[in-house]
């Protein structure tokens, strides 16, 4: 049979060959921008989109972790055949468990779309009538059980079903959370850590002394053989693909018992049930065998991988310590399930910007670097972290440069600002009016002004908690939030007062801003 695009793998590789080569020159990189792999960067040039150096590695909304070159021709390959999904899971499945040394594998949408097929498959099992009775949970397993402090934003998941969270602190609360309501029990991977009130085995003994299934999310670990965790008794584990795995950013996988695997199948994309949301193409099942399959027959060898970004760091480190009062350190793995980082460091007493300022300039440049510092303009710390699985080679001398470059032109250390007389007394109660882009809501919070420090406690519709912030002169800022489920929302108020009435505009963080109006009541 004729190819339809012959020669593919050699195109792929040469373009990540000249990528590299590109990024050889510092000097060269930066006058040509971002290098050419595959098509290019200009492929986000028509709608405005201007992309970058990833120094976060395999922050999602950063675009995940560099998929291999291999991941990419696999995907691209697939793409150009038709295939019955059923039929593809199944093989895929049974690869990756081949693979990986595990009874059953599903590939899912991503670590997310692996905890919700999970809890699907405890709740309504393989049973028809159940998939299309979710989410309502009436007469139904409803209930999961969770260690408070392994709880995160990622719950949603598994919430998203319809389940309720039951949060369980010591091991007395665990042994009497178990009921006939209860399909499962799950955390984050710190329920295996040390020093927790109870120890994985006993959580997992806790729960099959009532027929419960475990899940762990394992979304940001490399899944190791034997895996870690379905060997201390835990029945499901869901892993991201688009982390250190390297394979596509929006697909993942689900690893166990296979009766769980099946039905956790069952309920998920193509068929008719409530994941159905959470598909996964063809090319993406594609991609994630692949992606194992580097892992597990010795084409990627992950000591080899951590020794090079080893390597780029001590370049990074070595020039920006150039730059009197600037060093670094290179921060090690606990385990072979994770990979280095590195943490830049400056002296502020020498050295006069923040790591906002530095992520701002680096954003700001050409080309593009995003980082952590990159995140927040309002990060006033002195040192920043990068992380190497999302850059490319030759990438790290380019920001190895910048970084120089920017600390060693940073100013002196600048005095530290005066505020100006508060214009008023803002202290007592308010009543605010929160406007979304969609919606409104009535929040409140009480100030206690003491010079221009604020002090004070927040109440929203649901989240309550403590508030601080400053007063400079008619001017407003400060920081509250609380934690609702899984979740800690942050909201940060900035504006104006005038006697009894404030208004500006609330920061949100990942939800963007609002509008806000308040009144005191006294």
């Amino acid at each position: 049979m004729k190819k339809i695009q012959p020669n593919r793998r050699d195109v792929f590789r040469a373009s990540a060959l000249a990528g590299a080569a590109a990024l050889a020159n510092p000097g060269t990189a930066r006058a040509a921008s971002l290098p050419t792999r595959g098509g290019g960067p200009d492929v986000y040039a028509s709608f405005g989109v201007r992309p970058f150096i990833n120094c976060t590695s395999t922050y999602t909304i950063n675009g995940g972790s560099a998929m291999l070159p291999e991941v990419i021709e696999a995907m691209a390959n697939a793409s150009f055949y038709p295939v019955n999904l059923d039929e593809l899971m199944a093989g895929a499945g049974k690869r990756i468990a081949e693979l990986l040394q595990v009874e059953a594998a599903m590939v899912s949408s991503g670590a997310a779309g692996a905890m919700t097929c999970s809890t699907l498959a405890c709740v309504a099992g393989g049973d028809p009538e159940k998939m299309q009775q979710l989410p309502s949970t009436t007469g139904l397993k409803g209930e999961v059980v969770v260690p408070r402090w392994s709880r995160s934003i990622y719950d949603h998941a598994v919430r998203c079903t319809g389940v309720k969270m039951v949060e369980v602190e010591t091991l007395k609360d665990l042994e009497e959370a178990f009921s006939r309501r209860t399909a499962m029990a799950t955390g984050q991977i710190n329920v295996a850590a040390e020093g927790n009130p109870f120890t994985l085995e006993q959580y997992v003994s806790a729960a099959h002394k009532f027929g419960v299934p475990v899940v762990l999310d394992c979304a940001d670990r490399l899944p190791l053989v034997p895996n870690p965790y379905l060997s201390r008794g835990v029945d499901l584990v869901a892993y991201s693909g688009g982390k250190i795995i390297r394979g596509p950013q929006t697909a993942g996988m689900l690893l166990g018992r296979k009766d769980l695997i099946t039905a956790a199948f069952a309920n998920s994309a193509p068929h008719h049930a409530f994941a159905r949301m959470v598909k996964v193409s063809k090319e993406e099942v594609a991609g994630m065998v692949k992606a194992v399959e580097m892992l597990r027959t010795g084409k990627r060898n992950r000591d080899a991988e951590d020794e090079e970004w080893r390597m780029w760091f001590r370049h990074i480190g070595a020039t920006v310590s150039k730059v009197a009062g600037a060093g670094f350190h290179i921060i090690e793995p606990k385990d072979k399930a994770y990979y280095p980082t590195m943490m830049v460091k400056w002296d502020a007493a020498k050295i006069g910007i923040t790591a906002g300022e530095i992520g701002k300039a680096l954003l700001d440049g050409e080309p593009r670097i995003m980082t952590h510092a990159g995140l927040s303009e309002s990060n006033d710390a002195a040192e920043m972290l990068l992380r190497p699985a999302a850059m490319w080679p030759g990438e790290y001398k380019v920001v190895a440069e910048r970084l120089r470059e920017i600390l060693s032109k940073a100013p002196a250390p600048r005095a530290k600002k005066s505020r100006a007389t508060p214009a008023g007394d803002v202290s007592g109660l308010w009543d605010a009016k929160l406007d979304f882009s969609v919606g409104s809501a009535k929040h409140s919070f009480y100030l206690d002004a003491n010079g221009s420090a604020l002090t004070g406690q927040y109440s929203g519709r649901v989240v309550k908690g403590a508030l601080k912030g400053h007063i400079d002169g008619n001017k407003v800022e400060f920081r509250c939030g609380g934690r609702i489920e899984g979740a800690s929302l942050g909201y940060v108020y900035r504006g104006s007062f005038d006697g009894g009435k404030m208004s500006g505009v609330v920061d949100l963080g990942e939800y963007g801003t609002a509008k806000f109006t308040a009144t005191r009541k006294g």
